[in-house]
């Protein structure tokens, strides 16, 4: 309910200004920011939103992540969020997939499912795919093929990759909340300069029309 009440909010300032285009941030809990005292400012969508206000960059920031969601619930819902112009997508889905040991070519799917939903509502997005990894423990074979999703979407559907998206963060405890899963604000800050290393380029042509 917080990210529909969010998300309303947010179509509500777009009339206000209009002329902003949209990063759109579909993901899950690292993107919700679950844990943290302040998600809306310290989960990794809102750092990049201060970023862009800090360069005067007329970009909007949408936080699109619900804790625990899969590709397959990214897929259900991406049809409603496409009710609002998406500019640029940074897609962080898969964690939970790979956590709940679901089959790497279902996730793989459900990832061309969303690019090619948003593709053909708005084709001249932008879209960013953020990589991820599991644990050895899961199998040397479920973990390599798993790693194989991200750049093999990225190069099939010409989406720019970051190759991992807790670069620096995951597997570290003094980033991590006690799970050693969820990242704490200082781990976020550590995502946000790894989505803006790469999202930074892109806004260079932003003087471009979509």
């Amino acid at each position: 309910m917080r990210f529909l009440f969010w998300f309303l909010c947010a179509g509500v300032a777009a009339s206000v200004a209009s002329e902003d285009k949209t990063i759109v941030c579909l993901g899950d809990s690292l993107t919700a920011g679950y844990g943290l005292l302040n998600p809306d400012a310290q989960a990794w969508p809102g750092l990049l939103q201060d970023k862009l206000d800090t360069e005067s960059r007329p970009w909007r920031v949408i936080n699109a992540g619900i804790s625990g969601d899969t590709t397959a619930g990214g897929l259900r819902r991406v049809s409603w969020l496409l009710r609002q112009r998406i500019d640029i997508l940074i897609l962080a889905l898969g964690g939970n997939d790979g956590l709940r040991g679901i089959d790497p070519t279902v996730t793989r799917e459900n990832l061309v499912g969303i690019i090619d939903r948003v593709r053909t509502r708005y084709p001249e997005v932008r879209i960013v795919l953020a990589g991820m990894q599991m644990p050895a423990n899961l199998g040397a074979d479920y973990q390599a093929r798993y790693h194989a999703i991200f750049p093999a979407v990225a190069e099939e559907k010409g989406c720019v990759l970051i190759p991992f998206l807790l670069e620096g963060v995951g597997g570290v405890p003094a980033l991590n909340q006690p799970d050693l899963i969820h990242p704490t604000s200082e781990g976020q800050k550590r995502i946000a300069t790894t989505v803006w290393q790469t999202l930074r380029p892109l806004l260079q042509q932003d003087s471009q029309p979509f």
